[in-house]
C-alpha cells in the first residue's frame, strides 16, 4: 500500500470516528431530553440504538488492527491509530453513560420531579460540546483546541459540585426526596464521567503530536 493509499485509509477511519462521535453526542443530548420531557419512548430508543454504537466500535477496531498488521505504520501514524483504538473505547463508554441516564428516565417516568431541571441540562450541553470539540481537535490535529477543550471540564466539575450540594440539602430537609435526589446525583455523575472521557480524547491529541501528555 502506498503512502497515498494509507492516507486514504486513515481518512476513512477519521470519518467513521466522527460518525461514532456524532452518534454518541446525540445519545447524550437525547438522554437528557428524554429526562426533561419524561419521554419513555425516546429513552427506550437510546437504549436500543446503543447496539449500533457498539457495532461501529468493533468495525473501527477491526480496521485499525488490520492497518497496523499489514502496513507497519511510522511512529506518528502508529500513535494515531493506537489512539483511535482508545478513543472508540472512550466513546463507547460515554454512550453507556447515556444509556444509564435513559434507564433512570424510565424509572422516574411516573414521578413529579422535586425541582425543575436546569443545571443537569446545562451540564449535558457542555459535556456534549466537549465531545464534539475534542474529536474536532483530534481530526484537525489542533493542540490548542485540545487544550482549550480540556479546560472546559473545570466548568462541568463546578456544576457537578453545585448539583451535589443542592441535592444533599434536599435529602436532609425531606427524607421523601432521597430516592429521586439520589437518581439525579447519579445522572450528574454520569455526565461528569462523560466529560472525563472527553478529556482523555484531548490528551490523545497532544500525545500524537508531541509524544507526551502535557496539557497545562
Amino acid at each position: 500500500m502506498s503512502r497515498i493509499q494509507f492516507s486514504k485509509e486513515l481518512e476513512k477511519l477519521h470519518a467513521e470516528l466522527l460518525k461514532m462521535g456524532a452518534m454518541t453526542e446525540e445519545a447524550i443530548l437525547n438522554s437528557i431530553q428524554s429526562l426533561k420531557e419524561q419521554d419513555i419512548q425516546l429513552a427506550e430508543e437510546i437504549i436500543e440504538r446503543d447496539a449500533l454504537i457498539d457495532n461501529l466500535e468493533l468495525e473501527i477496531e477491526d480496521k485499525c488492527i488490520k492497518l497496523i498488521a499489514t502496513q507497519q505504520p511510522l511512529a506518528i501514524d502508529l500513535r494515531e491509530i493506537c489512539s483511535i483504538l482508545r478513543l472508540i473505547t472512550n466513546l463507547e463508554r460515554m454512550a453507556d453513560h447515556a444509556v444509564n441516564i435513559a434507564e433512570i428516565t424510565i424509572k422516574l417516568a411516573n414521578e413529579k420531579y422535586i425541582k425543575p431541571l436546569i443545571d443537569i441540562p446545562r451540564m449535558a450541553d457542555l459535556a456534549a460540546n466537549m465531545v464534539k470539540k475534542a474529536l474536532d481537535a483530534f481530526i484537525q490535529k489542533d493542540i490548542q483546541l485540545a487544550k482549550d477543550t480540556w479546560h472546559l471540564d473545570e466548568e462541568i466539575d463546578e456544576i457537578h459540585q453545585q448539583i451535589h450540594r443542592e441535592l444533599l440539602t434536599y435529602m436532609m430537609e425531606d427524607p421523601k426526596k432521597i430516592t429521586q435526589s439520589t437518581y439525579f446525583l447519579f445522572i450528574s455523575s454520569h455526565l461528569e464521567r462523560i466529560a472525563d472521557y472527553a478529556e482523555n480524547v484531548c490528551e490523545k491529541v497532544v500525545y500524537i503530536q508531541t509524544g507526551a501528555y502535557q496539557m497545562k
